[in-house]
């Protein structure tokens, strides 16, 4: 698996899609809808700052200071060098708002927009969200000044066999066009992000394509181009895109001054139906999410759903599984109100939810661990409905969960990972973040540990 995307830009009038009448409509040329499109695509540089190890000595202080090396003189130490990667982005603003992929600026120093027209501007990072894999950036400008931006459609009106155009920079050889159809539009099996509902197209994108755009026949951005398919690192026909529906969520919520992306909390945990659970339900076949659990005073339980409930529909549309259910969610605004249709008992019936961020009780209270302990460099946090929803763990766990780890500390090296939900330190039950550092300030000849990873509780004698 991949990672590439792909963009243009420019409004347009929508047409009613059709099959070409005669030959002189087959020899047609896309020209025009890529010189609206083509301004409004760009190159994203993003530049990291990376130490160059040529021996494990230097990682110690005492002989970075008197031999050299980061921390200390030139002389023995490996010199640091800058990391470059390049991806593309899509101007979705005038006042020059860029989106891109999170991989793309993931971890950079500086990053740097190229345009089509050869000028390059700074740009700063207005929102990064890991869960959709999308970033928002904004241009450094001196004066004010004005680009072609790019019209956002409704990928929800896209169609299995729809043409579209991906234009990027493929292996950075330059701005290219390629064009294809939509050969899925919900796929979600992809593995890329959290939220997975992509658009599939047969359009070839290659790496260098990341962050760049899917585009209409009426020249607006339907998707960002983020993952391919391949077994040789170039093109074979499968690509995917973040739908623009998902992207405007995160555009908007950029644009109001946001640093997270606060989205609907529905409290219950979803089971995908199998061919032998829609046996057992006399269903026609595989479709919709199950309910398998509803936390107590969550929207899903003020709407009143059930464990054994199958939701089918959000607003009348279709569910497929637990991750269409997912995206029609988060596609939608907190506050708002959503319909979900659902077998229970095999009567169709219909509850209303009321669309609420998870809620931070308790709060974070948010603590850097520096003593000497395993679990120095971790940063922790209190676990709550917000976190668990934001780290992708049990919510119903209880106890503290790491959200950071820094490089090279005792924590990384002990194998925690973002996620593990800590619950018992030598025999003590850790319910808040100040007990763990407490804990961790009296020094240990070693440490026994119990965390839950991926919903399974694991213990560990670690050495002080």
């Amino acid at each position: 698996m991949l990672v590439v995307a792909v963009l243009g830009a420019g409004p347009a009038v929508a047409q009613a899609p059709r099959v070409p009448a005669s030959q002189a409509e087959v020899k047609l040329s896309f020209a025009p809808i890529v010189a609206r499109t083509a301004p409004a695509v760009v190159n994203v540089y993003a530049l990291k700052t990376a130490q160059q190890r040529v021996n494990p000595i230097f990682d110690d202080p005492f002989f970075r200071r008197f031999f050299g090396g980061p921390g200390g003189s030139p002389g023995l130490g490996a010199p640091d060098r800058m990391q470059r990667s390049l991806g593309s982005g899509v101007i979705v603003d005038p006042s020059g708002i860029v989106v891109t992929n999170y991989h793309v600026i993931e971890g950079a120093d500086e990053i740097r927009v190229a345009l089509n027209d050869k000028r390059e501007y700074e740009a700063q990072v207005l929102l990064r969200d890991q869960r959709t894999d999308l970033a928002i950036l904004r241009l450094k400008l001196e004066t004010k000044e004005t680009f072609a931006s790019l019209e956002l459609g409704n990928s929800d009106e896209l169609a299995v066999g729809d043409l579209v155009l991906a234009i990027g920079d493929p292996f950075g050889v330059g701005q290219t066009v390629t064009q294809g159809i939509v050969s899925a539009v919900a796929r979600t099996q992809v593995g890329v992000s959290d939220y997975q509902f992509f658009i599939q197209t047969d359009a070839a994108i290659n790496p260098g394509n990341s962050g760049g755009a899917l585009v209409d026949m009426a020249g607006r951005l339907v998707g960002i181009n983020t993952a391919i398919y391949s077994r040789s690192g170039g093109s074979i026909g499968i690509g995917f895109a973040i739908p623009v529906n998902m992207v405007r969520v995160v555009l908007d919520q950029a644009k109001s001054g946001g640093k997270a992306v606060r989205r609907p909390w529905l409290g219950a945990k979803l089971q995908r139906v199998t061919p032998d659970i829609a046996d057992s339900l006399g269903l026609p076949r595989p479709a919709g999410a199950l309910v398998r659990e509803v936390t107590a005073g969550s929207p899903a339980a003020s709407a009143g759903l059930k464990v054994g409930d199958l939701i089918l529909a959000v607003e009348g549309q279709g569910i497929e599984d637990p991750e269409s259910l997912n995206y029609r969610l988060a596609t939608r605004p907190i506050g708002s109100r959503a319909a979900l249709g659902l077998n229970r008992g095999g009567r169709n019936e219909s509850v209303v939810v009321v669309l609420e961020s998870a809620p931070e009780t308790p709060p974070r209270e948010a603590v850097q661990l520096r003593a000497r302990s395993p679990f120095g460099g971790a940063t922790i946090v209190n676990l709550s409905p917000a976190v668990a929803e934001e780290l992708r763990v049990d919510g119903a766990a209880s106890g503290v969960v790491i959200a950071e780890i820094a490089d090279g500390t005792p924590a990384a090296q002990a194998g925690f990972k973002p996620g593990d939900v800590i619950v018992e330190v030598n025999g003590e039950k850790i319910a808040r973040t100040r007990e763990l550092d407490t804990l961790t300030q009296a020094p240990m000849r070693a440490w026994r540990i119990v965390v839950i990873r991926g919903g399974r509780a694991i213990s560990a004698l670690l050495p002080g």
